[in-house]
């Protein structure tokens, strides 16, 4: 029992290592689904606040967009909630479990492929 359950342990580290990093590029063209509501190469908000930096900002605090965060985004980012690559990773893989009644109406991404590469975009000082 204890050799299945450290196998299942390896396994699941060995996936999301293999997941680290993502590919800046192919983060730029899945971030291509998030530009209707999302700038991340400008700090300009649209229904969404603007990601330019959020890799390491706390969570609700982008100063532009204060007035329009839903009031569970303030309070995790009160709670300390940072987006850092892990949290970022939860979020975007489920918006609404991670951050329980925020306005995002995105259901989230499916693939962690998907997920590391806009993260890597998101943290390589994206260009328009």
């Amino acid at each position: 029992m204890l050799r299945a359950v450290s196998s299942a342990v390896f396994l699941l580290a060995g996936g999301l290592a293999a997941h680290a990093g993502g590919d800046a590029a192919l983060g730029k063209k899945v971030f291509n689904r998030c530009i209707a509501c999302h700038e991340a190469a400008t700090d300009r908000d649209k229904v969404g606040p603007h990601l330019m930096g959020v890799v390491g900002r706390k969570a609700g605090t982008a100063e532009s967009f204060q007035s329009h965060y839903s009031q569970a985004m303030k309070d995790a980012g009160a709670a300390g909630l940072v987006w850092d690559e892990a949290n970022l990773a939860e979020y975007l893989k489920s918006p609404r479990q991670k951050v329980p009644g925020n306005r995002m109406a995105f259901g989230g991404l499916t693939s962690d492929d998907d997920i590391a590469n806009v993260i890597a975009y998101l943290k390589a000082d994206p260009k328009p």
